[in-house]
């Protein structure tokens, strides 16, 4: 899916523009995924969301997603990373905040491009590290 009507280049397009649309890819992506695993109430809904669309979980995922990006695609996330960006949350460190930033604009890059499929891909690889993860704290 494209919702450009018009050719744009991505490469001219801000990172930190890629990641305010690719933060509401990754977290439409979240909220899918939780609501296909269980109907349960709004608030837990909310609650489990929160503990994957966050700057320290959006960084491991990003971390752990670099050794399957493309050339393309680190080059994107590199560009996110190294935004210039004027706030960063005071519950978060800066450098998972950069990070989550660079897989924000990955995921706006590729939505932008129409390249749902990779998003796809990539997501799952993110979603088998959390659930790894939650395996090994049990």
């Amino acid at each position: 899916m494209r919702l450009l009507d018009r050719k744009a280049d991505l490469k001219e397009i801000s990172p930190l523009t890629l990641a305010f649309i690719g933060d509401g890819v990754y977290d439409l992506l979240v909220r899918e995924k939780l609501v296909c695993e269980a109907n349960r109430p709004v608030g837990m809904l909310n609650a489990e969301k929160i503990k994957i669309v966050n700057c320290t979980a959006q960084a491991d995922a990003a971390h752990y997603l670099s050794e399957f990006l493309t050339e393309e695609e680190l080059s994107v996330y590199k560009r996110g990373k190294n935004a210039n960006a004027s706030t960063v949350p005071k519950n978060a460190k800066k450098i998972d905040y950069h990070c989550a930033t660079g897989l924000e604009a990955l995921f706006g890059y590729l939505y932008l491009k129409g390249d749902t499929d990779r998003i796809r891909t990539l997501f799952e690889l993110t979603e088998k590290n959390i659930t790894d993860k939650e395996a090994e704290e049990c």
